[in-house]
């Protein structure tokens, strides 16, 4: 089933949005910061015409619990940097979210950055494990020129791999057994980052 921003369901967001400008702006969306001690309302994740502009601040994930998936599924939305960090700093989706506001919080993420480079990892409460052997260059990652950085990402979980895609093309494929992938999707950002997300799905 296609699950788009406008049908997901609307939930009471985990982090609440004090002042304005700042925090959680978009229905239904909720928030974790991975240093407990850093404040939502010095990041901004809201939404904007056709999809969600986010505005960083703390590293941290995004999520509707409306947007659940098992079994085969894809997950894709289009990244938009819009313009350049200090230094290459990253984001992109999640996939099988668990526990996502508790100590045992747990997903698989795919990352890229400014400088064309792509990484997979996995977190596990406070752990994460590199699934793929560190940052790694492709020539389907785009990189940022002239301050500004497009990439299409996907996720595609088939019956016996799961593929990752950056603007139509694998750049990696890693055997699903062993991989916990049924849970929420979203999205992943680090810090000193404005990025708008368009056609966030789930098909």
């Amino acid at each position: 089933m296609r699950i788009s921003l406008v049908a997901a369901a609307v939930v009471l967001l985990t982090l609440p949005v004090l002042g304005q400008g700042g925090g959680v702006a978009a229905d239904g969306w909720q928030a974790r910061l991975d240093n407990a001690g850093a404040n939502v309302n010095d990041l901004s994740f809201r939404t904007m015409g056709d999809g969600l502009h986010v505005t960083t601040g703390p590293h941290a994930v995004f999520w509707n619990a409306g947007n659940t998936a098992s079994g085969t599924y894809t997950v894709s939305a289009t990244f938009v940097q819009t313009t350049a960090s200090s230094h290459p700093n990253s984001f992109g989706l999640f996939i099988g979210g668990q526990d996502l506001d508790g100590a045992g919080q747990a997903y698989i993420y795919f990352l890229i950055r400014e400088d064309g480079q792509f990484l997979v990892k996995k977190r596990m409460g406070d752990d994460t494990e590199d699934l793929t052997p560190g940052w790694a260059s492709h020539s389907a990652v785009n990189a940022l020129e002239d301050d500004r950085m497009r990439n299409s990402l996907a996720v595609e979980v088939g019956a016996s791999n799961v593929r990752f895609l950056s603007n139509g093309t694998e750049v990696v494929s890693l055997p699903k057994a062993g991989l916990s992938v049924d849970g929420i999707a979203g999205v992943r950002f680090s810090h000193q980052l404005d990025v708008h997300v368009a056609g966030f799905m789930i098909d």
